[in-house]
């Protein structure tokens, strides 16, 4: 075995994480996408905590999407100078033309025949104006390449948004798309996950975990 096969790392090490809360959550405001909302004080304070928790982590590199509530939430590490790339492939999903605004009767009717319609296997049914799961994976799998082409990035951070990392979780555990209403999340929550290069698997290590906000007192 030559020197650069010995010291390429049988494991990648990926912390993903949901980015902070906004005003928008608090509201219950549809904000795909197309709202690049801000974290509140709320937000602020989880990914404080986050940072507290796992400031001693050596990430080799930080992932976000291009939406600023995923800067924000991992705005101390990038104060370390932490190497940073963000991608418009780990956007939310667009929720097209109902989001930004507070969801009336209607708009609860139709998110709801919605995502019953991708549970049932429609996943290729897009929100009116906006994209369907199956279009969010498309651009999610290249991402996903990339930061598997690079071995020598042993442990990263990665913030997402809620929607976005159900559907990138069927692709990183090899689930059917229609089933990734069945991975929880929470503002800021924690899914830990590992990559077996031999074995070109990731395996869950932690999973909607929150314990880095115990200590947080919600109003």
């Amino acid at each position: 075995m030559s020197n650069e096969q010995s010291q390429t790392p049988k494991i990648k090490t990926v912390y993903l994480i949901r980015h902070g809360e906004t005003d928008f959550n608090r509201q219950g405001i549809v904000q795909g996408s197309g709202v690049d909302s801000e974290l509140n004080e709320l937000g602020h304070a989880q990914a404080e905590a986050f940072f507290q928790k796992y400031h001693h982590i050596n990430f080799d590199k930080v992932y976000t999407s291009a939406l600023q509530r995923t800067h924000q939430s991992v705005k101390k590490f990038l104060e370390k100078g932490l190497p940073w790339e963000q991608h418009e492939g780990l956007n939310e999903i667009s929720w097209g033309v109902r989001e930004g605004r507070v969801p009336n009767d209607v708009d609860n009717e139709y998110y709801k025949i919605l995502i019953d319609s991708w549970i049932n296997g429609k996943v290729d049914m897009p929100s009116e104006g906006g994209e369907s799961p199956l279009d969010v994976i498309t651009r999610q799998k290249p991402v996903i390449d990339l930061i598997l082409s690079r071995p020598d990035e042993e442990t990263i951070l990665v913030a997402m948004h809620g929607r976005a990392i159900r559907i990138i979780l069927t692709l990183l555990l090899e689930r059917e798309l229609h089933e990734m209403d069945t991975f929880e999340h929470a503002n800021l929550c924690l899914y830990k996950l590992i990559y077996d290069y031999e074995q070109g698997k990731f395996f869950v290590e932690l999973e909607n975990d929150l314990s880095h906000l115990d200590d947080l007192i919600v109003d």
